[in-house]
């Protein structure tokens, strides 16, 4: 198990990657109700800047978040995000990616705060999304 002491400024992680699919942006949609065109209508989305249908922004940071999940971290709780910009878009058929640095570290008493910088980047190495999270995190359990 990874606890807050285990922790350290500048350490990073770069994940695997997953290719996003048009079942993706579909079930997306139906389970968040946003059926908005440019995720969702081919002929619509044509004509956009894009040239097609883009994943959804809360859909490329969610399959983010499961990019970290296979770590054995002592997370307690989802802190929150901060400055988050959506960059560049991620069309069907892209593989994304998190390249993660651990920003700072917050002793609150019981518990912790890391706050990481993300950078979630497509095939190509292109930034798609940028932001900082934060995730309470148990300290080691005294002995």
């Amino acid at each position: 198990m990874i606890y807050l002491e285990d922790f350290q400024v500048s350490q990073k992680v770069i994940t695997r990657g997953r290719t996003v699919t048009e079942a993706d942006i579909v079930m997306f949609a139906a389970l968040s109700g946003d059926w908005y065109g440019i995720h969702v209508d081919a002929e619509l989305a044509q004509k956009t800047i894009f040239g097609g249908r883009i994943a959804h922004g809360f859909l490329v940071l969610s399959i983010a978040s499961g990019f970290v999940t296979p770590y054995e971290v002592a997370v307690i709780a989802f802190y929150g995000m901060d400055k988050v910009r959506f960059t560049g878009p991620v069309k069907i058929g892209d593989t994304i990616n998190l390249e993660t640095e651990v920003i700072e570290i917050q002793d609150k008493g019981e518990f912790g705060v890391v706050a990481s910088q993300w950078h979630i980047k497509n095939q190509r190495g292109e930034d798609v999304a940028v932001l900082v999270t934060k995730v309470a995190v148990a300290k080691k359990p005294k002995k």
